[in-house]
């Protein structure tokens, strides 16, 4: 099994972390994520069965991060 965490700083991440977390609640083919909150970091932890797997959940959740950052800095953090 493979395993990624990703750390990644913002002053959006109670934003980041509400606007993502039904995502990993889901079940995803041979993945299995977890997103949590450690102050202003959004940490992500990635576990998958193959490294195709890993990178499609890795590029999934990037991109949801970034499109909840955009949002956040365009109308405002409501969790702040």
């Amino acid at each position: 099994m493979l395993r990624a965490t990703l750390r990644v700083q913002t002053a959006n991440a109670a934003t980041i972390l509400t606007s993502i977390s039904p995502e990993a609640g889901r079940e995803i083919p041979r993945t299995k994520v977890r997103v949590d909150q450690d102050g202003q970091d959004v940490v992500l932890s990635v576990e998958a069965n193959d490294l195709s797997a890993m990178r499609a959940a890795l590029n999934s959740y990037l991109r949801w991060m970034v499109i909840a950052e955009d949002m956040s800095n365009t109308i405002g953090d409501r969790h702040g």
